[in-house]
């Protein structure tokens, strides 16, 4: 059911820092670009984006968004897709800053460990976010399930 399609997207995204967030603005163009994920919580994903491009100026004025999720291990593709809320300030804000310091300060150590490990002599091993970050909350209403021979199968909330 859903909440088993949901489970099993929560269980992908343990192993993902990024997700591609497909936007469109009202005249068609569409926009496609990796965000940061930071938590999953029922029938909500939450991405960190900066306030300066195309994705935040896009919902905005249209709040549709379409989520690429794959799952290598099965070579099964998932699309989410939902309308995303904008959270730029208040309590919701602040608790969600001090989550993405510690997943930025976790990737970040990671990335440098395995950078040390594997010898790797060039910078941008560190996370960074600019000091003004926006959240989208992404409300789960349609799973699409896209299997390794191209089957597709849609469940909506």
């Amino acid at each position: 059911m859903f909440s088993k399609a949901i489970a099993h997207i929560t269980s992908i995204l343990t192993h993902h820092e990024f997700i591609h967030v497909g936007t469109c603005d009202f005249s068609g163009r569409p926009n496609v670009a990796p965000k940061f994920f930071l938590v999953i919580h029922k029938k909500n994903l939450v991405l960190v984006d900066y306030t300066i491009g195309k994705t935040y100026v896009n919902l905005q004025k249209n709040p549709s968004a379409s989520l690429g999720i794959m799952d290598l291990e099965t070579l099964t593709g998932y699309q989410v897709n939902g309308p995303a809320s904008l959270i730029e300030r208040g309590l919701r804000y602040r608790t969600l800053l001090a989550v993405l310091e510690k997943r930025k300060m976790n990737f970040s150590v990671r990335r440098i460990a395995e950078g040390v490990r594997a010898e790797k002599k060039h910078t941008g091993l560190e996370l960074e976010f600019p000091t003004r970050v926006v959240f989208y909350r992404i409300a789960i209403k349609e799973i699409v399930t896209i299997g390794p021979k191209g089957t597709l199968n849609r469940k909506h909330v």
